[in-house]
């Protein structure tokens, strides 16, 4: 009779016997806790003034330099908005005008609601002559790209502000660290080898440095946002000027065959 094999051993999970480095680790977070608890509670009796006054004088920059950019993203959020840059009134009104081809009508239009899209229009408009080839379209065009581009070069200076403002930033935080940390060496130099007297220099160079981050970081979000608003408005103001266009030259359905202004016949 051949004997039976034994049977093979149950295998020893890692879960079930726990190494006495595991242990160790999870000792040393569990005697960990309360010491950062303690601490926390320390630091959540300071309020964000005191977080302020203990930034020092650089924290002042810093606060003026938010509010800067603070105006400068209620200023974009408010002027490169399209119902800024093309109302829907306005361009209604001029597709009516266009589309007769009553251009002194709509140049004074445009003269008396100044914009983006009414400027380069009635700059359009000095150049149709109905006596060229689809009535000087071409230079009409021309003429709108060219207004177009310069009007977003302009506004675009403003967004570009904040890009200044997200460099700068984290520069003038790193002046304050390099602030701090002058006065922590300070102390030491004086023979002040006590925590409390490196704490104040070591605390103002965090702080400062974390103001510039917080200013950074929405300076730079409101940058990259801005600019691709202020790009696809504008994008959509030259699609409305060339439709526009072709309303005046009878290229779009339901335009009259006739203008309604034509030039004067000369005087005999």
């Amino acid at each position: 009779m051949k004997p039976r094999k034994p049977k093979n051993p149950e295998p020893i999970r890692w879960w079930s016997r726990p190494a006495p480095a595991v242990l160790a680790a999870v000792a040393t977070v569990l005697a960990f806790l309360p010491s950062t608890a303690s601490a926390a509670g320390v630091a959540s009796q300071k309020s964000l003034l005191d977080l302020y006054r203990d930034g020092g004088p650089i924290m002042h920059l810093i606060a003026l330099c938010s509010v800067a950019v603070v105006a400068l993203g209620s200023y974009c959020a408010i002027m490169f908005r399209k119902g800024k840059l093309m109302p829907p009134n306005v361009v209604a009104h001029l597709n009516n005008l266009i589309s007769q081809r009553d251009l002194p009508s709509a140049y004074q239009f445009c003269q008396s609601n100044p914009g983006p899209l009414t400027h380069a229009l009635s700059a359009a408009l000095t150049k149709a002559n109905f006596e060229r080839d689809m009535f000087n379209k071409s230079a009409m065009e021309n003429s709108i790209a060219d207004d177009c581009f310069r009007e977003e070069t302009k506004m675009m200076v403003v967004v570009n502000y904040l890009n200044t403002f997200a460099v700068l930033a984290p520069m003038i935080g790193l002046l304050g660290t390099v602030a701090g940390m002058i006065t922590s060496f300070s102390a030491l130099t004086a023979g002040k080898a006590e925590a409390t007297d490196l704490a104040k220099g070591i605390g103002e160079a965090l702080i400062a440095t974390g103001g510039g981050l917080l200013l950074a970081i929405p300076s730079m979000f409101l940058y990259f946002f801005f600019r691709g608003m202020l790009t696809t408005n504008m994008a959509d103001v030259h699609k409305t000027l060339s439709h526009m266009l072709d309303l005046f030259t009878g290229e779009a359905h339901g335009i009259p065959s006739q203008p309604v202004y034509e030039a004067e016949a000369p005087t005999e």
